[in-house]
C-alpha cells in the first residue's frame, strides 16, 4: 500500500491559501482602486465645465503622489514595515504583503480624492499635490497605526487604553472614521483656509452653482456604490475573515441613505445619488457586527445628515464653500458611524457585540482631532508659503485653462 504524504498535502493547502489570499485582498484593491474614477466622476459631474478637466487630472495625480508617499513614509508609520530588501523577500507568501500594501494604499490614497471635491474649482495644482503627499505620508498613517495596528505614542498605546478602561478598544472595521472621517475633516480645514468661490456670496445671498453633468454625477455615484463592497468585504484581508453579514450591512445601508436622501432632498438628484455614499460611508466602522436593520436606520440617518448639514452650510455659512459636500458626507457621517457602531453593533439592538460606546466615542474624537490638527498644519503651512489659491483672473477663466491649457470638450 502506498503511504500518503501527509506533510506534502498540508504543504499543498498552505500554498493553495496563501496563493487564495493574495487573489481575494488583490480583488479588493483594484475594486477599491476603480473607486478613484467614482471620487473623479463625481467630482466633474459637479464642477462647472471650467473646471471639469481639472478634476480628472487631480485625482490620477493625487493617488500616483500618494502611492509614492505611502510607499517611502505611510505605510512604515502605520505598520512599521518596509519594502527595502530584497525581492525575494517581498515574495513571501505569494507576495501577499505586497499585495496587502497595495490595498491599504488605495484607502489611503482615497484622503487627497475626499479633499479635491471638497476645494474644487479654485485651488493650486502642485502646492494641493505637495499638501497630499504630506497628509498621506504623516497624517493619515499615524492615525491609521493608532487604530489598525495599535501603535503606541511616547509609550502611550490608545487602543489598549480604551480596552482596559471601557472594555473594548474602538471598532472600526473598514474605515468610517480611520478613512472617510479623517478625509473629511482633513478636508475641513482645506475647505476653512482656502475660502469661497469667487461669485459665490453676493449682496448677501448664496448663488448657486448648478451640477454641469448630472450623468456623470450619477456615473461617479454609481461606481463608488460598486467598489464599495471591495472596500468593506475585503477589509476581512484573508479569505476566512470573509463576511456575508458586511456585504448586507453595506447594502441596507446604501439602501436606507438613499431612500431617506430622497425623501429629505425632495428628489434632488444629487442628494439622491449621495445619498448612498453618505449610507456606506458611516456602515463602514461597524458592517461586521451590525444587524442588517441596524444599518438601515445607520445609512438612513446618514443620508439625512448629508442632506441638512450641505443645506445648511450652504445657505448659513456660504464663506465655507465645499463644492461637494465632502465634510459632511465623509466627515459628519464618518464620525456618526464610527459612534453608531457602538450603538448598534451592541447585543441588545441586535448586534455581536464586544463594542464599547464610550469607546466609539473617545475613538471617533481622537480621528477629528488628529484630522484636523494636521489638516491646518498641513495647508497652512503651505497657504503661508506658496498660497494654495488661484487668483482671480485665474479662477475666473477656470483651472482647466489655466493650469492645463485645454478645456474638456471642443466646440468643433
Amino acid at each position: 500500500m502506498e503511504t500518503i504524504d501527509v506533510s506534502s498535502i498540508n504543504s499543498a493547502v498552505e500554498t493553495l491559501m496563501q496563493s487564495a489570499n493574495t487573489l481575494f485582498i488583490l480583488i479588493g484593491a483594484v475594486m477599491v482602486l476603480a473607486m478613484h474614477a467614482g471620487f473623479a466622476f463625481l467630482e466633474v459631474g459637479t464642477v462647472r465645465h471650467k473646471n471639469q478637466v481639472n478634476a480628472l487630472v487631480k485625482i490620477i495625480t493625487d493617488f500616483a503622489v500618494s502611492t509614492l508617499a505611502y510607499f517611502f513614509i505611510g505605510y512604515q508609520i502605520a505598520y512599521g514595515v518596509n519594502f527595502f530588501s530584497g525581492a525575494d523577500q517581498l515574495i513571501a507568501n505569494n507576495g501577499y504583503y505586497l499585495v496587502k500594501f497595495f490595498f491599504l494604499l488605495t484607502f489611503a490614497a482615497a484622503i487627497p480624492a475626499i479633499v479635491s471635491g471638497g476645494i474644487a474649482e479654485r485651488a493650486k495644482f502642485y502646492p494641493i499635490l505637495l499638501a497630499s503627499a504630506l497628509t498621506v505620508a504623516f497624517v493619515y498613517p499615524f492615525f491609521e497605526g493608532l487604530i489598525w495596528n495599535g501603535n503606541s505614542v511616547f509609550g502611550f498605546a490608545f487602543q489598549s487604553w480604551l480596552e482596559n478602561s471601557f472594555g473594548a478598544g474602538f471598532h472600526d472595521f473598514a474605515g468610517s472614521v480611520v478613512v472617510h472621517g479623517v478625509g473629511g475633516w482633513i478636508a475641513f480645514s482645506a475647505v476653512y483656509l482656502l475660502g469661497s468661490r469667487k461669485g459665490r456670496y453676493r449682496d448677501g445671498r448664496v448663488v448657486a452653482f448648478a451640477p454641469s453633468n448630472i450623468p456623470f454625477l450619477a456615473l461617479g455615484a454609481w461606481v463608488l456604490v460598486v467598489g464599495w463592497f471591495g472596500f468593506n468585504v475585503m477589509s476581512a484581508q484573508t479569505l476566512d475573515g470573509i463576511s456575508g453579514l458586511v456585504a448586507v450591512n453595506s447594502l441596507m445601508a446604501m439602501v436606507g441613505g438613499t431612500i431617506v436622501a430622497m425623501l429629505v432632498g425632495k428628489n434632488d438628484p444629487g442628494f439622491i445619488h449621495n445619498g448612498p455614499l453618505a449610507g456606506l460611508v458611516a456602515v463602514c466602522a461597524g458592517s461586521d457586527i451590525m444587524h442588517p436593520l441596524g444599518s438601515l436606520i445607520v445609512g438612513g440617518v446618514a443620508g439625512a445628515l448629508f442632506v441638512f448639514v450641505f443645506t445648511l452650510a450652504q445657505n448659513r455659512f456660504p464663506r465655507f464653500d465645499d463644492v461637494l459636500g465632502v465634510w459632511p458626507l465623509h466627515g459628519l457621517c464618518g464620525a456618526w458611524g464610527g459612534i453608531a457602531a457602538g450603538i448598534f453593533g451592541a447585543e441588545a439592538l441586535g448586534g455581536l457585540g464586544g463594542v464599547s460606546l464610550m469607546s466609539q466615542i473617545l475613538g471617533t474624537l481622537a480621528g477629528i482631532l488628529v484630522a484636523l490638527i494636521g489638516g491646518f498644519i498641513v495647508y497652512g503651512l503651505i497657504k503661508a508659503i506658496s498660497g494654495i489659491r488661484l487668483d482671480e483672473e485665474q479662477e475666473f477663466n477656470g483651472a482647466d485653462l489655466t493650469i492645463h491649457k485645454i478645456v474638456a470638450t471642443s466646440e468643433d
